[in-house]
């Protein structure tokens, strides 16, 4: 039922737009986190050579797999548990992950997995939504925190992408953050973070 839901709830123009923007300036060989019904595969730049899909959804998996068969680039599926990549140390030259950290169960390990298989000079590439800025909206996510996770299978409204990534040892090298056009009353679900980290020298 979730692939279903994010997949109805995520594959429309506006969200496209920013899929695109998330993906520009990707290159060589890149992990994706969540890959779900594989909707990022039609925005992925020239310079990508190869896709290592994880995605822990079986239902998910056969979902993407037009997709999949339609890309220009090899994708594998590289693994289910994003907090214990099965990927070496320094093997990959992007990561990708685009709203899959509100859900993940231990946002802290996937981001430090990321930074351990990425290449010295490599980037992690993200769009999620999460904790607004605004005291109102906020008040609302918290509200609602416990019943979007039971009805979306583990979603949290109150996860903020960018503090997640920086706490992981990432440097954040472009950020922007905006709500998605509706009502008012959409905004507990429509703040997005879009951002482009490179992991800060040990």
């Amino acid at each position: 039922m979730v692939p279903r839901l994010t997949h109805a709830t995520l594959d429309n123009p506006e969200v496209a737009r920013y899929r695109a923007r998330v993906c520009a300036g990707l290159s060589g060989d890149v992990l994706e986190i969540g890959f779900g019904s594989g909707l990022n595969l039609a925005h992925l730049p020239d310079p990508v050579r190869s896709v290592t899909a994880v995605e822990p959804s079986d239902l998910a998996w056969e979902m993407a797999q037009h997709a999949v068969a339609a890309s220009r680039v090899p994708v594998t599926r590289g693994g289910l548990e994003a907090e214990s990549l099965a990927q070496p140390d320094d093997r990959v030259d992007a990561v990708l992950v685009t709203f899959s950290l509100c859900t993940v169960r231990d946002p802290a390990a996937v981001l430090s997995e990321a930074r351990r298989v990425l290449r010295p000079a490599g980037r992690l590439h993200f769009l999620e939504h999460g904790l607004s800025p605004d005291e109102g909206v906020r008040r609302w996510q918290h509200r609602l925190n416990s019943l979007q996770g039971r009805v979306a299978g583990g979603c949290h409204l109150t996860r903020s992408a960018p503090a997640l990534v920086e706490s992981a040892g990432f440097e954040l090298t472009e950020v922007e953050h905006w709500y998605v056009p509706g009502p008012a009353v959409s905004r507990p679900w429509g703040y997005l973070s879009l951002g482009v980290a490179q992991p800060r020298p040990a």
